[in-house]
């Protein structure tokens, strides 16, 4: 499912135009990136929870030429699902 069929089935299913279940999307995704960026975690219950986590400075290779290259450390967005979620795919 992609962002277009996404916003087609909110619409749908929350009896709302695409135009409004569009901007309600990207509002939801907006506010995850803030939450995020600010360190903080995002949990829907059911659904998961959205969280950062740091990874580590290492040293990895060019992949043409096989040269070691220095990698930054980074904090990285992370998802870990519900009970709900986990229970409605298996």
């Amino acid at each position: 499912m992609n962002k277009t069929e996404l916003i087609e089935h909110i619409s749908e299913q929350a009896d709302i135009s695409k135009a409004a279940a569009g901007r309600s999307l990207d509002a939801l995704v907006g506010a995850v990136k803030k939450a995020l960026k600010k360190g903080d975690d995002v949990t829907l219950v059911g659904f998961g929870t959205f969280h950062t986590a740091k990874r580590a400075a290492r040293t990895g290779r060019n992949p043409r030429t096989g040269e070691p290259i220095k990698i930054k450390a980074a904090k990285v967005p992370k998802f870990r699902p519900g009970k709900d979620l986990k229970d409605a795919v298996n």
